[in-house]
């Protein structure tokens, strides 16, 4: 993914961050351009930042939601090839929750981001073979 656009919020002390499968090339440097260009991508991830937390010594961390209490659980990305994809995050010591291999549902796998929060890893070839397939 490519930052496409980052816009910080000074008063209200946030920044979001939009991401997307864009080719960096072809996204405009003229910050009205570029904001023009984002709101035209077919799919983006919009993160959030709230200022502070990260210079807040009490502050314990969001809670990933993959434990109790459960709550949110994870953002989903679709790649090419599941398998090819795991081979970089292996290769970039990126810490895995489940593997393609692992568990009941083969073909998928599950990192973690360096909070800790999951990101399901899917091809829609795999994936609608599974969702598709007969009910259990």
């Amino acid at each position: 993914m490519t930052l496409i656009k980052r816009l910080d919020f000074e008063e209200a002390k946030f920044s979001l961050y939009f991401l997307g499968y864009e080719n960096p090339e072809t996204i405009p440097n003229d910050s009205s351009e570029k904001t023009a260009f984002l709101f035209n991508c077919k799919a983006t991830l919009d993160l959030t930042h709230n200022w502070g937390t990260e210079s807040d010594p009490d502050f314990k961390g969001y809670h990933n939601g993959n434990s109790d209490p459960r709550g949110y659980g994870h953002i989903g990305i679709t790649v090419d090839d599941v398998y090819k994809a795991c081979e970089g995050f292996e290769k970039l010591g990126v810490e895995f929750a489940k593997r393609p291999d692992e568990g009941r549902m083969k073909g998928l796998a599950f990192i973690k981001d360096p909070d800790g929060y999951w990101i399901e890893i899917f091809d829609f070839g795999r994936m609608s073979g599974l969702i598709n397939g007969p009910s259990s």
